[in-house]
């Protein structure tokens, strides 16, 4: 809405968009300078093939356009990948036309009940067979939800004439969520009179959390009701300006009435949720006119605004976002409705909780709980304060438990992964204690002291035996992660770290033929090692740098004897030697733990449950080196868990059943994604946190 008539919290939310167009203006400033000498798309070289890769895959350009074009004039790898991409602004096939109209039947004006008038209030669209999507301050609440109703339809024919609109209302009882922050509401649709779902009737949107939807200068097009006309869409001079963490800025006509329209890209996906212009304002914040002027409220009129942008909340931020969520199953359910691409399939989510969600009051997001504020599982001494600065080198050494922690014949022990030294490991030991608690609560259930936890730790004694510190050496820490790639396999005596990566990039989609890959349309990458990152930080949408030293990590503790005898040795004297393991591992502790419970394990001693989390284990690279190599579960473990998500680079190889064969359980979860391969995200998904604590409660045997 324009300044005149907006609520108070449309006011703060036009405020922070306002801010948010500030302090990205030099980020912008740089694209824009880029367009300016030429740069077609000034989007990150990942992204760019990312979204070449995208189009291509699914049919977005027509094939023979695309053949035509790249082989036109002798091009390289970004240069063809930007033509690719340009094909779709160009020209598009026959069935965008159709397709546009398909999307365009899924929007919805939403109307008000105020004052015994119908009003119009703005715009939403399905998302689900019965969930719709639109923006907070449209319906901030269940109340507001419940005197609203919707129509589709509210259009004109391919006649000019008005069509007949169909009216349905919201059932917020069933489902009702929303966000302040990201601006959305996603609400239940009650079905029509005769049973009929609505999105049975006008289709929905299938949302995607993955990479490669848009880059930076592409066309967008928004679709809604402005002013709370008949529906309208808006096709001409539309581009993406900016992509920020959690909102897209872009350049488009819209008016009051489309909050809450989607803003799609030219395949007819949706990129966005629209909710509002963003005004010109003074270093104060204050809006401005066009001529430059202060905007004086109740003086000026509302189209003297100087609007220098819209913004639309992303749709892979809202689709984490509700992932988060602590949902009871059926809600959950109707979220996996969404579809696969989502990510919200109830085994890939946080998944259900014990106490029931109040039906009538939108849901909070997940607010992490203070381990020591929740009753600890068994009595035992007050947990001492966490360190809060790292233990002198030298002194760092792995945290006993009471041996009589957990009834005394059960322990959980916590192997960590790469990049761990020079911590502390009480901090460590906390920070997985509170993911881990952060589930358990999530769950219903009682949380664990940490002190109750063994902690073996190896992240010092790993670097000491490789005979490097972890930061790059000083003759590539400054250069790019490509430069860092190469002199990591160079230093992998046998050719095994670029096993590793380029196993990882076929895992995660890229073709394994090579030389050949390179001659076809389809195709990003020429097989290289540098090739193979590449793909990998676009599909994981992780830095590459980080990718390529986890990598290292992995090939140094595999191919070395040394290094892993001297892992191994270090854990083994830091974890109990009587009684049964809970063993949770991540990262490169997996690879460990698998070798412990099979090499190193005193006589008798069982792992009554092996927790993978984040594992490279499903990589041919990594299971053909373990002792023994193959993958053959070791005896002593008796029920296995592993959890994996998409997005985690090391995870790559999950999920890990159809290479080692039937698991106890295994779960797909959707973490942050700046946290992908975190451990504490892992944690505390209530279905990882609930197979801990089932088998720590469990008699030992």
């Amino acid at each position: 809405m324009l300044p005149s008539n907006e609520s108070p919290e449309e006011q703060e939310q036009q405020k922070a968009a306002a801010q948010r167009y500030r302090e990205a203006s030099a980020a912008r400033r740089e694209i824009e300078a880029q367009l300016a000498a030429g740069v077609r798309y000034p989007d990150t070289p990942e992204r760019i093939a990312s979204r070449a890769n995208r189009l291509l895959e699914r049919g977005g350009i027509p094939p023979t356009a695309a053949v035509e074009s790249v082989h036109a004039e002798a091009l390289d790898m970004p240069e063809t990948l930007e033509r690719v991409i340009g094909l779709t602004k160009d020209l598009q096939p026959w069935s965008f036309l159709p397709r546009g109209a398909r999307a365009a039947a899924t929007v919805a004006r939403i109307s008000i009940l105020r004052g015994g008038l119908e009003r119009p209030h703005g715009t939403g669209f399905l998302v689900s067979p019965r969930l719709l999507l639109t923006n907070h301050h449209v319906l901030p609440d269940a109340a507001t939800a419940r005197r609203c109703f919707l129509e589709f339809n509210a259009q004109v024919t391919i006649d000019n004439a008005p069509d007949a609109a169909i009216r349905f209302t919201f059932d917020p009882d069933t489902f009702f969520t929303a966000d302040r922050h990201l601006d959305y509401a996603l609400v239940a649709v009650v079905p029509a009179a005769d049973g009929g779902l609505a999105g049975e009737k006008f289709g929905w949107n299938r949302l995607s959390i993955q990479q490669g939807k848009l880059v930076q200068n592409e066309p967008v097009n928004v679709i809604g009701h402005p002013m709370g006309r008949l529906k309208e869409i808006a096709l001409r001079d539309n581009a993406l300006v900016q992509r920020l963490d959690d909102f897209l800025h872009y350049r488009t006509d819209t008016e009051p009435g489309n909050s809450g329209s989607p803003v799609f890209n030219d395949q007819w996906e949706v990129v966005a949720l629209h909710h509002m212009g963003v005004p010109n304002t003074d270093a104060q914040g204050r809006v401005l006119r066009k001529d430059g002027q202060l905007w004086r409220s109740g003086i000026d009129s509302d189209d003297t605004v100087d609007y220098v942008s819209n913004e639309g909340a992303r749709t892979s931020s809202i689709l984490k976002h509700l992932a988060a969520l602590p949902l009871d199953s059926g809600r959950r359910a109707l979220l996996a409705e969404m579809g696969p691409e989502s990510g919200l399939r109830q085994d890939a989510v946080a998944g259900p909780v014990e106490t029931p969600v109040a039906p009538l009051t939108p849901l909070a997001p997940v607010v992490p709980v203070t381990p020591a504020v929740a009753p600890a599982r068994t009595p035992g001494p007050t947990p001492r304060e966490a360190a809060t600065t790292p233990a002198p080198a030298g002194t760092r050494v792995g945290l006993r438990a009471p041996m009589n922690a957990f009834g005394g014949a059960r322990h959980l022990v916590f192997l960590h992964g790469r990049s761990q030294q020079g911590k502390d490991p009480e901090v460590l030991r906390r920070g997985w204690t509170g993911g881990l608690n952060h589930g358990l609560t999530r769950a219903g259930l009682r949380t664990v002291d940490p002190e109750h936890v063994w902690f073996p730790y190896y992240g010092d004694r790993i670097v000491e035996a490789i005979g490097q510190h972890e930061a790059l050496p000083a003759s590539y820490a400054d250069a790019p992660a490509m430069a860092a790639l190469e002199a990591f396999a160079a230093r992998s005596e046998h050719g095994t770290y670029e096993q590793l990566v380029i196993e990882a990039a076929v895992l995660a989609g890229m073709p394994p033929n090579g030389q050949e890959a390179a001659e076809n349309i389809g195709s990003t990458i020429v097989g290289s090692l540098q090739g193979a990152l590449g793909w990998l930080a676009a599909k994981t949408d992780v830095d590459a740098l980080a990718i390529a030293t986890v990598f290292r990590d992995v090939d140094a503790y595999l191919g070395d004897q040394a290094v892993r005898d001297a892992v191994l040795d270090r854990v083994a004297e830091e974890i109990p030697h009587e009684g049964e393991l809970v063993l949770v591992t991540h990262s490169l502790g997996t690879v460990v733990g698998m070798d412990l419970v099979a090499n190193r394990l005193p006589p008798g001693m069982k792992v009554t449950l092996l927790v993978t989390a984040g594992s490279p284990l499903g990589m041919n690279a990594v299971t053909s080196r373990l002792i023994p190599p193959g993958t053959d579960r070791p005896g002593a473990v008796r029920e296995w868990v592993n959890a994996w998500c998409p997005t985690d680079a090391v995870a790559i190889g999950c999920p890990l059943e159809p290479v080692w064969g039937k698991l106890t359980e295994e779960h797909a979860v959707v973490n942050a994604s700046d946290r992908a391969h975190s451990i504490e995200e892992y944690l505390a998904h209530p279905e990882v946190a609930t197979a801990i604590d089932t088998f720590l409660a469990r008699p030992a045997n």
